[in-house]
């Protein structure tokens, strides 16, 4: 019976420490909502964007991604983004879905336009490119490699 009081006793420490832990590694983590401007972007497919995901220039975080929909009129996937204020777009921006590496993350990529109209707050960007799924990758090596074949 002198255990059960000890055995309560660790399993309280232990939830302490988890605890702790989680809040550490929150607060060290990026999850923060980058306040700003709101855009949107439309795409065909997403292919695994998350909400809460990064948007970036040139590898930056700029902003994150706060919703995504399917609208019922055209089936498009309708993405709202945050901006930080500091960042004005060119209207002409290049907005993409790109991955972490192969397996990666998905987040948004967003290449600097040169217009000198810029993105307005609540916007819309039209120069989107969807994401690439690893089929598709896949598919491009192969017909790349037999397509070269042919030509020999």
């Amino acid at each position: 019976m002198n255990k059960k009081p000890v055995e309560t006793i660790m399993g309280l420490v232990v939830l302490a420490v988890a605890a702790l832990f989680m809040v550490f590694a929150y607060r060290v983590s990026d999850l923060q909502v980058v306040k700003g401007y709101e855009i949107n972007a439309r795409f065909l497919k997403v292919g695994g964007l998350n909400t809460g995901a990064d948007v970036r220039i040139n590898g930056i975080k700029v902003g994150t991604v706060l919703s995504q929909s399917i609208n019922p009129a055209d089936y498009m996937v309708d993405v709202k983004m945050s901006l930080r204020p500091d960042i004005s777009l060119p209207a002409d921006s290049a907005v993409m879905i790109a991955g972490d590496g192969l397996m990666g993350d998905k987040f948004i990529k967003i290449e600097p336009g040169t217009s000198a109209d810029r993105l307005l707050p609540g916007g819309t960007a039209e120069n989107t490119k969807d994401a690439k799924s690893l089929e598709d990758m896949v598919g491009e090596i192969i017909f790349m490699v037999t397509g070269n074949e042919e030509k020999n």
